[in-house]
């Protein structure tokens, strides 16, 4: 839990003793509760400030709340992937690319897009009533896919990094455990949160939760079959690309 708070989050934590791929594996299976975590931050601020803001503008400074919290990390994996991907180049040339410390046009394009539709999904949530729990719903559902995308099987593409640590080091009994915990709390903000139908809010977050799932999924298996793995960059992307998926699955259906 030390590593998942500590990687995951702005918070600082006592580093573990040893950081191994035992270590890694739960860390990224407690991922979605560091996903509670900032959920309670993120719904609490988005509920505040939409009594007082407009819904886009209430959800512009929530996301700019989730960035300090993240230190941003998860959108700077996404921007190198995003520039790596788009390179053209040879696997190894592409990872050069995402070691950079600068921002390329493929990444500066994908962050600008993507944090555009988030500001508008959930002011459309926020306007509807179901922003706070739309967020919680979408920062759960993201942070599930990372032991999912770090299942056995899944290589790394470098030899050193995070990547490297916890890429295939998830177990399915993990997953399976992981997933459960993160059903039932999932449950009960669909039914604190429902403003009128409980079953058709419950089948939205359902919905939101595979839209994740296969938003995820559908980078990985590119990353792999571009990159020979994935990195810390390509979960960070992950990350990025199903809480997006999310919150467009919710404000379409909720």
């Amino acid at each position: 839990m030390l590593l998942a708070v500590g990687t995951l989050t702005v918070l600082r934590v006592r580093p573990p003793s040893a950081v191994d791929r035992r270590v890694g594996s739960w860390a990224m299976t407690l991922a979605p509760l560091v996903g509670m975590l900032l959920a309670v931050a993120a719904a609490t601020f988005l509920w505040l400030l939409s009594a007082a803001a407009p819904p886009t503008l209430a959800a512009a400074l929530t996301l700019a709340l989730l960035a300090v919290l993240t230190r941003a990390m998860h959108l700077d994996g996404l921007a190198d992937t995003a520039d790596g991907l788009g390179s053209g180049r040879p696997a190894d040339q592409a990872l050069a690319v995402m070691r950079r410390s600068d921002i390329g046009p493929f990444g500066v394009v994908t962050l600008v897009l993507v944090l555009l539709v988030q500001a508008l999904a959930l002011g459309a949530l926020t306007g509807a009533g179901t922003g706070p729990a739309a967020v919680a719903v979408a920062l759960v559902a993201s942070r599930l896919v990372l032991p999912a995308v770090c299942l056995r099987g899944i290589p790394a593409a470098r030899p050193e990094g995070l990547g490297q640590v916890v890429a295939g080091s998830v177990s399915w009994g993990q997953l399976l455990l992981t997933s459960v915990t993160a059903a039932v709390v999932l449950v009960l903000l669909a039914v604190a949160a429902a403003p009128t139908d409980i079953g058709l809010f419950l089948a939205a977050v359902g919905a939101a939760v595979l839209g994740a799932v296969v938003a995820a999924g559908g980078l990985c298996l590119r990353c792999v079959r571009r990159l020979g793995g994935v990195t810390g960059d390509v979960l960070g992307g992950c990350v990025e690309v199903a809480f997006t998926a999310a919150l467009v699955v919710l404000a379409l259906l909720a």
